[in-house]
């Protein structure tokens, strides 16, 4: 019984390194391709300020305001002010309307200068740039030009800020 177990012993030791000691088995491998793609669309979006130009006393008063401009990197854009919705304005000579019924004539300009009329006819007078993905602030120079003899009341206009791209 002891030379049984023995014998036993022995043939499961050669056989576990006879398996140890085989040549090594390899696994086969097969290779293809996966295809990844996107698209990445033009947008842009824009948000203007507010610009106060507190109190009017017919001397002239400058103040700024600005324009958030964010479009994708490389797009290509032109930023353009309208004439307002006062009564009888137009891109160069904007009025705001009075609570009392008056209008004050005042100006918006692309450059500190306040040279560079800002309007709506791209090519023309609206400022252009390329997007770079991220924010980019415009500056709005306004002016309201002295010796203008409004109403007394509070004064306002809303003007319409056009980001073509």
């Amino acid at each position: 019984m002891f030379f049984a177990k023995k014998n036993r012993f022995v043939c499961a030791s050669a056989a576990a390194l006879l398996l140890a000691t085989s040549a090594p088995t390899f696994a086969a491998t097969a290779t293809g391709s996966l295809i990844i793609s996107a698209s990445v669309l033009a947008s842009c979006t824009v948000v203007g300020s507010t610009i106060a130009f507190g109190a009017y006393s017919s001397t002239q008063v400058d103040q700024t305001g600005n324009i958030a401009v964010i479009c994708t990197n490389g797009t290509t854009y032109n930023v353009g002010l309208d004439a307002g919705a006062g009564t009888g304005a137009s891109t160069t000579v904007r009025k705001m309307t009075g609570s009392g019924g008056g209008t004050l004539n005042y100006a918006l300009y692309r450059d500190s200068g306040r040279t560079n009329n800002w309007g709506s006819t791209i090519g023309t007078d609206t400022q252009a740039g390329t997007g770079s993905g991220l924010v980019q602030n415009l500056t709005v120079y306004g002016r309201i030009a002295s010796a203008q003899t409004p109403l007394a009341g509070t004064y306002s206009d809303t003007v319409t800020v056009t980001l073509t791209y």
